[in-house]
């Protein structure tokens, strides 16, 4: 597994400081590039950033972000987590995102989903009653629009385009564009029918327990006629410099996030007894750099995936214990999961003797 890649997501959580005070969205912007600067040094593969449009997400306009971030970093990938597209305009994220390639030199990518918070739907004027016809349709469309060709095409949710065309182009002639899934067999499907690659997010239980999707995600590129595609996966955790640390410090942001997700989507309040079961046996990848490296090599062992992207910010965790957990993650992270996926599993030493 030589060619496994390892990103860092974040949503722009509005953070603390150290004094246990709530920063200006501003700050919490300028945060996140901030981040992003110290993930391209440390050698982090990609960088993604989250959409989203409340109060404890500073960041509604993922594309200016990484703009910003592109002008301070060399190498990186920059990407969203996910791009909201059912309530924006396909003609538009592919107008953002060809101008956000040329100033990244070609590293923008794409990861378009539906999101896991409606706030946007209302905002912009759509209904929740096509939330399936308008991912479908305007799917359709961005794909379309990244052949970078004259596009024709017809929908009930937005006007028509006849032979038109899009601008800027990339210099490559396409930007590199997933779809970002929470585990429904329609969503894989769909990515598999669109020759997308997928991004699976796993934000809770056993990574063994997504394998199902990975494989038919895998079928049915096949059954598409595609050559084969790669999947990533999504998920949360954080870095200390002891097991014991990183717990005591992410767990009282964790548990102010989730209960307030909780309460408005009538969930009981998180405890501490579930948020170590999930260290245990969950997608919490949490922990030492030992400790991480370990469980970031299993779910990519398991699932067969290509890239590993990090959920490393937690509601109002600090931006200093992020910028430490960011350069424990590319200087010993990344470097001892390699390290473990070029070992020989039981299983191989096995079939070798």
């Amino acid at each position: 597994m030589d060619n496994v890649q390892f990103g860092l997501d974040t949503f722009g959580d509005v953070t603390v400081d150290l004094d246990g005070q709530r920063v200006h969205d501003a700050v919490a912007i300028r945060q996140v590039v901030e981040q992003a600067v110290l993930a391209d040094q440390v050698g982090v593969d990609f960088f993604g950033v989250g959409e989203h449009h409340r109060d404890d997400f500073a960041v509604s306009a993922p594309e200016l972000v990484l703009a910003a971030i592109a002008a301070r970093t060399e190498r990186i990938r920059l990407g969203t987590a996910v791009t909201v597209l059912s309530s924006d305009d396909p003609v538009r994220v592919y107008e953002k995102f060809a101008t956000l390639d040329a100033l990244s030199n070609g590293r923008a990518e794409i990861i378009a989903g539906r999101g896991s918070f409606t706030e946007s739907f209302p905002l912009f004027g759509y209904d929740l009653a096509q939330y399936e016809v308008l991912f479908e349709e305007k799917l359709d469309l961005l794909v379309q629009l990244l052949d970078e060709g004259e596009v024709s095409w017809t929908g009930t949710t937005r006007a028509p385009l006849i032979h038109q065309s899009v601008y800027p182009k990339t210099e490559s002639g396409r930007i590199r564009t997933w779809v970002g899934v929470g585990g429904s067999p329609e969503s894989v499907v769909r990515a598999a029918r669109h020759a997308l690659p997928l991004t699976l997010a796993i934000i809770g239980g056993a990574p063994e327990r997504f394998a199902p999707y990975v494989n038919l995600f895998h079928r049915a590129v096949a059954q598409f006629g595609h050559d084969p595609l790669p999947v990533a996966v999504h998920s949360p955790g954080f870095i200390a410099a002891t097991d014991q640390e990183a717990a005591d410090l992410y767990y009282p942001h964790h548990k102010v996030m989730a209960d307030r997700i909780g309460a408005e989507r009538g969930w009981p309040p998180t405890n501490r007894a579930r948020f170590d079961a999930e260290l245990v046996d969950g997608a919490l990848h949490l922990g030492s750099p030992e400790t991480v490296a370990r469980k970031i090599a299993h779910t990519v062992r398991t699932l067969g995936v290509q890239r590993f992207d990090l959920k490393y910010s937690a509601g109002t965790l600090p931006h200093e214990h992020l910028m430490t957990a960011i350069e424990l993650y590319g200087r010993e992270v990344i470097p001892r999961v390699r390290e473990l996926l070029a070992e020989k599993t039981p299983a191989e030493s096995a079939r070798e003797d």
